[in-house]
């Protein structure tokens, strides 16, 4: 497998552990972040950490599909295949905002964006690549309203847009796996727990109760992803959910809705523009 590593959402939480762990590992770790300047930070930070780590930052905003195809474009421009590709960077609007091109900006950023950076490195990705998806427990509370993520005047909750993201992960996590049946490449997602920070954020405060009774530092909710990215048991292992204890698990009914994965996909990439 190649060794090289894109990774989105470096700069805080699990990201950044997830990149330096990579790097210790002796990957050369590509970055997608939206703030180069403090992914430098992280960067800087990795290399004293290990001075023989391979590090690098590309700026990408999930958010905007333009930005997105810009970072695309760079990878695929500027690096070898692709042996590892985690869709980490996750947010929530504790208000009803829209993406650049208009469409609901949870949304946007968690699935849209990461769809859309996932079809355009698929052709750049090594025969034996792994594809990680950080999705999220809260994901067997989602529902799916593609007609929401367009209409501004839609109701909105900031729980139930996360969660409404996190079941896409899944879905698009299922979807992209059938697609990729026959290859050697795989595509899981987990739930990394829910990962404490110096300043937990209002939004993640208020899902907490929903997602899980115990909560973790970075460095132990990341240990799915890098179990996922690292460990030879699972290099077989494709189109399963597993918790954060490294465990596969039941995802939720609709997530293994093949009618609604397929929906889905369409959708998004009608949305997008991403290649088929």
């Amino acid at each position: 497998m190649s060794e090289l590593a894109v990774i989105t959402g470096t700069t805080h939480g699990i990201g950044r552990v997830t990149s330096r762990e990579l790097a210790c590992a002796g990957k050369t770790v590509v970055m997608l972040c939206r703030d180069v300047t403090a992914a430098g930070v992280v960067r800087d930070e990795i290399r004293q950490h290990a001075p023989a780590a391979r590090v690098e930052v590309v700026r990408c905003d999930l958010a905007s599909l333009a930005s997105v195809r810009e970072a695309a474009a760079a990878v695929r421009r500027d690096y070898p295949p692709i042996g590892l590709l985690i869709n980490n960077a996750g947010m929530v609007s504790t208000r009803r905002r829209a993406s650049p091109e208009g469409f609901e900006l949870t949304f946007a950023t968690n699935h849209l964006g990461p769809f859309l950076l996932t079809a355009l490195l698929a052709d750049h990705l090594d025969k034996a690549a792994r594809i990680v998806m950080v999705a999220s427990r809260i994901h067997y509370r989602g529902r799916l309203d593609l007609a929401a993520v367009t209409n501004a005047q839609a109701p909105y909750g900031a729980t139930a847009a996360y969660a409404q993201s996190k079941l896409a992960n899944v879905l698009h996590t299922f979807a992209l796996a059938r697609r990729m049946a026959g290859t050697d490449i795989t595509v899981n997602c987990l739930h990394p727990g829910v990962v404490a920070t110096n300043l937990l954020p209002r939004w993640l405060r208020i899902i907490k109760p929903l997602i899980s009774r115990v909560m973790f530092d970075a460095e132990r909710g990341a240990r799915t992803s890098l179990y996922l990215a690292l460990d030879p048991s699972v290099a077989g292992t494709t189109g399963r959910y597993f918790d954060e204890y490294q465990l596969p698990r039941p995802a939720s009914a609709l997530a293994n809705d093949v009618e609604l994965q397929e929906s889905l996909w369409r959708k998004s990439a009608e949305w997008t523009g991403a290649p088929h």
